[in-house]
């Protein structure tokens, strides 16, 4: 039996009820204890007689603290439960990773952000965590690299933790270098271990490959897996200086255009924020989320407050079933 509805609650299992009536037929078929004369015989110290007659007996209150402990007992058992309002359970089937650039270049205050200079990964993690939000129905995962890639959040459906590491990546955690071929070979092994419909990789950064493997047979490997990649290249125009007198190292825009273009992706620039926000926003477009679903109403037990009660009740039955005198 499923179960059924009443007053806005679920009882799973309501012939459960139909025990109700037990103990009463169990009192009317099995013979009552009795004190016989003979068995009052037995009995030769006359202080005992005292003692007997100050024996509990079952009161009609106790009688009606019984019926309504099995009357809750049976209502536990029945399991009552309660729904909650449906929560939407869209599931796209993609595999979405992020590979973001921490290298020391993404220091450069170069960028705006509420009209006040910031670094460019101040920049990114604000709109990246958006970003993030918009992906719903999406595995996520988050890569960090520099001189070396590795994962930060593995694939998830917990968006809120993906964006709490994302916050807390530190520029220069992974060395000074640029790893583009490493996070890309990286992000395939990760892909390529889930079935997934769709493997999408979005990987940002502001300067070109100076360590790992090299980007292009990566992104080959990318193609040969079904790996789509989107690059985003950031940073003002202009150049600007690191310190002790040497130069930053300019974008690799073809490169990163070739990678993408052979994985059937897209290559993004990305100057200041409002181009960076446009730029998620057509990959929200290029990579849709799929329709939300029918979803599932959550289901609360609540089988514990009878249950409750009727072991409260069993206290207050147990105290007056003490003789007289034995609490005071």
């Amino acid at each position: 039996m499923t179960g059924m509805d009443i007053a806005g609650i679920h009882w799973a299992w309501p012939l459960a009820l139909l025990a109700w009536p037990l103990p009463l037929l169990l009192a009317w078929l099995l013979p009552s204890y009795k004190v016989t004369g003979a068995r009052a015989l037995l009995v030769d110290n006359p202080a005992s007689w005292q003692s007997h007659a100050n024996a509990p007996r079952v009161t009609w209150l106790q009688r009606i603290l019984l019926i309504l402990m099995w009357t809750f007992l049976l209502i536990a058992v029945m399991r009552p439960q309660t729904f909650a309002d449906v929560v939407d359970l869209p599931d796209s089937g993609r595999d979405l990773l992020m590979a973001v650039d921490i290298s020391g270049s993404m220091r450069e205050q170069d960028l705006y952000l509420n009209n006040r200079p910031v670094t460019r990964m101040a920049v990114v993690k604000a709109v990246a965590e958006d970003f993030i939000e918009r992906r719903t129905g999406d595995r996520v995962g988050l890569i960090l690299f520099g001189s070396q890639a590795y994962v930060q959040t593995p694939l998830t459906e917990d968006h809120k933790t993906v964006q709490y590491f994302l916050r807390d990546a530190s520029i220069g955690l992974a060395g000074r270098s640029t790893a583009i071929g490493d996070a890309i070979g990286l992000s395939v092994k990760r892909l390529r271990e889930r079935d997934a419909e769709t493997r999408v990789l979005v990987l940002l950064t502001d300067g070109e490959n100076t360590a790992g493997v090299n980007p292009m047979e990566a992104a080959r490997l990318a193609a040969a897996n079904d790996v789509r990649i989107y690059t985003i290249g950031i940073g003002g125009t202009g150049s600007s200086r690191l310190g002790f007198g040497l130069q930053r190292q300019e974008l690799d825009e073809r490169s990163l255009r070739a990678v993408a273009e052979v994985t059937g992706g897209q290559y993004f620039r990305a100057r200041d924020v409002s181009e960076l926000e446009a730029i998620y926003a057509d990959i929200d477009a290029l990579e849709p989320t799929d329709e939300i679903d029918d979803g599932f109403r959550p289901r609360h037990e609540r089988f514990a407050w009878p249950l409750s009660a009727a072991l409260l009740l069993s206290f207050v039955w147990a105290l007056l079933k003490l003789p007289r005198g034995v609490l005071s």
